[in-house]
């Protein structure tokens, strides 16, 4: 009977999430609701398990700090990876990969976790154009999305500005809020 109750218990953790819903977020909701918001490139990760979740913890070398003190390297811990054999995925849920340039929305809580707010509405990955322009963008997500305000489903957009022009939004944002 227990080794019933274990194997029911293991096909029901390994089984994929439903998918979630998210809030869209604007680009002045992810500037206003972040902690921090660095540029920087991707050191390592590893796997963690804490409770039933796996995340993947991803070491970031910053290379520029657009809000909030953190200089050096930071520690953001994304839902999903491999841990053990087990995968698990979530919907929403960003990739993080060695080589690009990221630009990053981070949040931390209460805990001292750092995540990335919104998910992947707060990735962006920073390239130059045919022009030699950095461009920071990134593709519009493919989940459910809820508008705040209304509650009604909408759909994201992708979203992609010179890197000069997004630190301006970032910091007439941030001034606008302390006035």
């Amino acid at each position: 009977m227990r080794w019933a109750y274990a194997v029911v218990c293991c096909m029901l953790w390994l089984m994929p999430l439903r998918s979630a819903t998210l809030e869209r977020l604007s680009l002045e909701e992810m500037i206003e609701q972040s902690t921090e918001i660095v540029r920087g490139r991707v050191l390592g990760t590893r796997t963690v398990l804490r409770g039933p979740v796996v995340y993947t913890l991803v070491q970031v070398q910053i290379d520029e700090s657009w809000k909030g003190p953190r200089t050096g390297r930071v520690e953001v811990a994304i839902p999903g990876g491999v841990y053990g054999g087990a995968r698990q995925s979530f919907s929403g849920a960003p990739t993080l990969d060695a080589g690009p340039d990221y630009l990053l929305f981070l949040w931390t809580g209460k805990a001292a976790v750092t995540q990335v707010i919104g998910l992947s509405q707060g990735v962006f990955v920073v390239a130059r154009d045919a022009n030699g322009q950095r461009i920071a963008s990134r593709p519009a997500s493919p989940e459910r999305m809820l508008d705040p305000r209304t509650g009604a489903e909408v759909r994201d957009s992708a979203m992609a500005m010179p890197l000069d022009e997004m630190r301006v939004r970032v910091n007439r944002t941030l001034s606008g809020k302390s006035r």
